[in-house]
């Protein structure tokens, strides 16, 4: 449910908007999902611990918009307190969106209102990675790495997984 919100941010960010540019970001959001992943809204700005940072979209849009995309190592005890993110993440609220289509789809809207007044959004209108836009290869190998990378493996390990991943194909 949070990663449309990711995806948005990250197209934001690949527009050239640096975090510090960002006066206010608003979320269109399910009504289904603000008790789980907006409310209360100062904790899913700052969550406690990183089990909390998994659902709370605040710090999950700010993370994907700072850091490029979140991996798991986005819940690590340092992460979760990166000064970078967390002042993004205080600038994330949301309004219900009535016409949503939660739960039949996960969508994603943002809009940025910037420190010299403009405005520009991002919309994800399917869950990237869900049938109607699959996962590219390259998207799937990237999360590879990242997850062995994550686990201790080296670049070298990680080449050799999968130079034999693709030779079984």
């Amino acid at each position: 449910m949070a990663q449309p919100y990711i995806d948005c941010a990250r197209r934001l960010a690949a527009r050239g908007i640096k975090p510090e540019d960002v006066a206010e970001i608003v979320c269109e959001v399910a009504e289904g999902t603000v008790h789980r992943l907006w409310e209360p809204l100062a904790d899913k700005q700052r969550p406690r611990n990183g089990y909390a940072a998994k659902f709370a979209v605040p710090y999950l849009l700010a993370t994907g918009f700072v850091h490029g995309g979140v991996g798991l190592g986005a819940f690590t005890e340092s992460a979760i307190r990166d000064a970078r993110v967390l002042a993004l993440a205080a600038k994330v609220k949301f309004v219900i969106d009535p016409d949503n289509p939660y739960p039949n789809n996960y969508t994603g809207h943002v809009r940025a209102t910037l420190k010299d007044g403009s405005v520009v959004e991002e919309r994800q209108p399917y869950l990237r990675g869900g049938a109607q836009e699959p996962l590219t290869r390259q998207d799937v190998t990237d999360k590879f790495v990242l997850n062995a990378e994550h686990g201790g493996w080296s670049e070298a390990q990680s080449d050799a997984a999968l130079k034999l991943m693709a030779e079984l194909v």
